[in-house]
This record gives C-alpha cells, sequence and structure tokens, in this order.
C-alpha cells in the first residue's frame, strides 16, 4: 500500500512541477512587420534595444546573455529589450520555445513572421544587409538612434545603452 502511495505522490508532485515549469516559461509573440513597424516609432521617452537573432546563429547566442543582463538590469528605468527572433515561424513549437525555456529568457520576446526579408528590410534600415545578429537602439522622443550590424560585447551594449538612456 505504501509504494501504490509514494507512486501516486511521485507523479502528483512531477504533474505539479511539469505545470509550474511550463507556466513559468516566457511567452514567445509572433508579429508581422507592420507590427514592428509601429514599435519602431514609438513615440514614447523610452529607449528601444532591439536585436535580431536566431537559435542557428551562434554570435547571436553568444551575445543573448547580454541583451538578458542589459533587461534586467534596466528593468526599472525607461529601456525596453526585445529579442526578435528570424527563425520560422513553423519552428516556433519545436525549436524556438524550448530554446528559449532551456536559456530562461525573459525580455520582449518576438518571432517575425516575414519570409521575404527583402520586402521589409530596407523599410527598417537601408543600411541593414540582413545579417544577423543585428540591433538597433532608438528613442524617438530624443532622436537617439543607433544600428550594429554585428555580434557585440556585452561592454558595447553596456556603453551604447548608457550613451542613449533618458
Amino acid at each position: 500500500m505504501t509504494k501504490t502511495i509514494y507512486k501516486c505522490f511521485a507523479a502528483a508532485f512531477a504533474f505539479m512541477l511539469f505545470t509550474v515549469t511550463s507556466a513559468a516559461a516566457q511567452d514567445v509573440k509572433v508579429v508581422k512587420f507592420d507590427e514592428l513597424q509601429q514599435l519602431r516609432q514609438s513615440p514614447g521617452d523610452t529607449l528601444y534595444v532591439v536585436n535580431f537573432w536566431a537559435t542557428w546563429c551562434k554570435p547571436c547566442i553568444k551575445e543573448l546573455p547580454y541583451f538578458e543582463a542589459a533587461s534586467a538590469a534596466y528593468k526599472d528605468q525607461p529601456v525596453k529589450v526585445v529579442l526578435v527572433s528570424m527563425d520560422a515561424a513553423e519552428d516556433l513549437e519545436k525549436r524556438v520555445k524550448p530554446f528559449v525555456q532551456k536559456r530562461d529568457l525573459k525580455a520582449n520576446l518576438l518571432l517575425l513572421d516575414e519570409a521575404d526579408g527583402n520586402t521589409w528590410i530596407d523599410k527598417l534600415e537601408p543600411k541593414w544587409s540582413g545579417a544577423i545578429p543585428a540591433t538597433f537602439l532608438f528613442n524617438n522622443k530624443r532622436g537617439h538612434y543607433e544600428f550594429v550590424e554585428r555580434e557585440m560585447t556585452q561592454e558595447e551594449l553596456q556603453g551604447l545603452i548608457e550613451k542613449y538612456k533618458p
């Protein structure tokens, strides 16, 4: 009888742990370019740090912890870190969400669902070749804008945020 009670308790505990872990996982919002463009045109006095990355991009993965650290460090300030995945929308459940959960990413997470980058990249930044990682920092109210099309160090990212934060 005690073995049966133990097995039931263990099963209930495992289910509860799974439920809590699943509930804690960060959500990834799938967006189209128009929604991203609205973010880019935000009129408020907030510094946006928008990083384009993908689960298959090694330099992107290397710098993700820097963006996570910045998101946590500036959470009570008018600085928003937004991570935009360039993975295919059909990879959301099998690849992107497990990646996000495994690395415990907490910044604002978007997945850009646009198949043809040629239709929107120039609208966002004419100098952008489309390569990732790529990062945009902007505060429209103050007229601040910076674009970096390469992997950054934590010090570079920190310096740019400090330079432009309100």
